[in-house]
């Protein structure tokens, strides 16, 4: 691609973004519906930014990495605009035909990480998971993604709806667990950074072993008596009890099915 705009200002964008450019195309424009942030992107690109999405400039690709709510009042509007346009969202979760019939050429370009702006990633090692509605399309949008990611999969819509909901699981999910750990230990003046060693040893191992494997503690063998009394002083937080026995329950369901 010689050229990209960029539709969003937010993690994924600013991720993006710098992979683009370190990757040697040439990013031109970001739209923000908040021109500060757009601003803000657009100078580490050295490109123009706009909260006018009719002022962003000409480009061969145009990127929408934007809240998933946002994306089809976004694509119908950017129909109107520019209905002969390559056009291609970043969302895990959101089909490629949002864009059906609003403009001719149009994929998706979904990078399976968590973005934080100001944290640095290898964009290399995440994986990118892409489709497109016709070949010649396919082709520009594989070219585009090897260019910044050493794994490229193709991917239909529905399959990558799974994949999300798996990557919530994996990433989120288990990122409130942290939260949820940390906050207890703080209430008991205990330093919530006790816990890294740990955290980091459970993911290390997920690189050697199956997850069902490497899983440890109580629920697997549903030692009822730890369990109960861990439920006992979750008491007066009847939300996080529910998600402890519910957790123990599946642990030691899943850990009976792979004996």
């Amino acid at each position: 691609m010689e050229t990209i705009s960029l539709i969003g200002s937010g993690n994924a964008a600013t991720h993006i973004g710098h992979a683009l450019a370190k990757a040697g195309h040439r990013v031109n424009g970001v739209f923000s519906r908040t021109l500060a942030a757009a601003q803000a992107l657009a100078g580490v690109l050295r490109c123009d930014a706009t909260d006018n999405l009719e002022a962003l400039p000409e480009a061969d690709c145009y990127l929408f990495a934007v809240k998933d709510d946002a994306l089809p009042g976004l694509a119908a509007r950017w129909g109107t605009l520019h209905p002969d346009s390559l056009c291609l969202h970043t969302a895990g979760s959101v089909p490629m035909d949002i864009f059906e019939g609003k403009v001719k050429n149009y994929g998706v370009l979904y990078p399976m990480q968590t973005f934080s702006k100001t944290r640095p990633v290898n964009f290399h090692d995440i994986p990118c998971f892409i489709e497109a509605n016709n070949p010649e399309t396919l082709e520009k949008v594989t070219q585009l993604a090897r260019s910044v990611s050493d794994q490229v999969y193709v991917l239909s819509s529905e399959r990558r709806r799974w994949l999300h909901v798996a990557a919530v699981f994996a990433c989120n999910f288990s990122n409130h667990c942290y939260d949820i750990a940390a906050r207890l230990l703080e209430k008991e003046g205990i330093p919530s950074d006790t816990l890294l060693p740990l955290i980091d040893e459970t993911a290390a191992k997920i690189h050697e072993l199956p997850a069902r494997k490497a899983q440890t503690g109580p629920a697997v063998r549903f030692d009822q008596n730890v369990i109960g009394r861990h439920e006992q002083m979750l008491a007066d937080s009847p939300v996080l009890r529910q998600i402890y026995e519910l957790m123990s329950r599946h642990i030691h369901q899943y850990a009976q099915e792979n004996d």
